[in-house]
């Protein structure tokens, strides 16, 4: 089979041929249809301390089985499944759910290749009405959906997103879904415009001058709640600046690096800021049943299907300025 490989050091991802592997007992084989490019699949190639490599990668993935292992049940060759690419030990299932933080189970990071091995425990079947493309797109919805649920949203709640990437896009989505008001987006793009809206967001506000004042006229009123996406330097102080007396900050953006804050504005404030990684299996069910019954299409956000070979040079492409929103690798 074919496949991508990232030797690490910020060395370029190359595209290999693999030996084709065997489901062991308890696994499914899947042939993978597509997975998306993530925010951290280019944040953890750029050679920095936090690196994927070496190894094969890629977590937004969807496909068909197409052998099973010994001792599975509840599935059979053809079947469409999503995969939730964290495993979790039985202790950290019960204690917490989020496979994410577990600290003795690996993952299931195949998705940027043609065959994966996947355990059947993480493997989720698509209804009929989702396609594979829909498929992919659980994983980046889960984790949106997972950082809007643990805020503790509120009906009625003043709402501002940081950001125009997957992840803000879909925080405005569930946000819009289970009970904000008013929804501002922000972003430096004027083209993630019309995707917010589409995905929710009652007004879009670039960054710049005079924004604070903006947000609070657009919400009505200071932000009660902030969802931080971006994930670079600064914008927790950003955050900060925009949130409203009590309100909560979600950090959603996975900053690698360090942003300081200033704890008397946040004092002030009486603010409080919550830092969020990972999903549940219950987000990732949850999207399942629920995607197709949104205000909005999910696949919205999918600007460009690509082969396989040409994921190293859009990798490269994707680190600069460009109008992608999310690229998908076709397998």
């Amino acid at each position: 089979m074919k496949g991508a490989w990232y030797p690490g050091q910020g060395r370029p991802i190359l595209i290999e041929n693999f030996p084709d592997p065997e489901p062991s007992p308890g696994e499914l084989l899947i042939r993978v249809h597509r997975c998306g490019i993530c925010g951290t699949d280019l944040s953890m190639t750029k050679g920095e301390a936090w690196d994927y490599g070496p190894g094969q990668f890629g977590h937004e993935y969807a496909g068909e089985v197409v052998a099973l292992g010994r001792d599975v049940e509840g599935y059979r060759v053809g079947d469409r499944i999503a995969v939730l690419p964290s495993l979790s030990c039985d202790p950290c299932s019960g204690a917490h759910g989020n496979h994410v933080l577990c600290r003795h189970q690996g993952g299931v990071t195949q998705g940027f290749a043609e065959l994966a091995r996947v355990p059947a425990r993480v493997a989720v079947k698509l209804p009929d009405t989702l396609s594979l493309a829909d498929g992919a797109l659980i994983e980046p919805m889960a984790i949106s959906l997972y950082g809007v649920r643990l805020s503790r949203i509120t009906p009625g709640d003043r709402v501002l997103v940081l950001g125009g990437g997957t992840v803000a896009l879909y925080a405005i989505y569930w946000a819009r879904r289970l009970g904000a008001g008013r929804i501002v987006a922000m972003s430096r793009s004027e083209r993630r415009r019309d995707l917010s809206l589409h995905m929710g967001a009652d007004a879009f506000i670039p960054y710049g001058d005079g924004e604070v004042g903006a947000v609070a006229e657009a919400l009505g009123g200071p932000p009660v709640l902030v969802y931080e996406c971006v994930g670079s330097p600064g914008m927790l102080g950003k955050a900060l600046s925009h949130v409203g007396l009590f309100g909560r900050i979600v950090s959603l953006g996975f900053c690698t690096s360090p942003d300081p804050v200033m704890p008397a504005m946040a004092s002030y404030k009486c603010a409080t800021m919550q830092f969020v990684v990972g999903y549940a299996m219950r987000d990732f069910l949850y999207v399942a049943d629920q995607m197709d019954k949104g205000h909005a299409d999910p696949k919205a956000l999918i600007s460009n299907d690509i082969p396989l070979s040409a994921m190293p040079a859009m990798f490269e492409k994707l680190r600069g300025p460009n109008a992608e929103s999310k690229v998908h690798v076709l397998l």
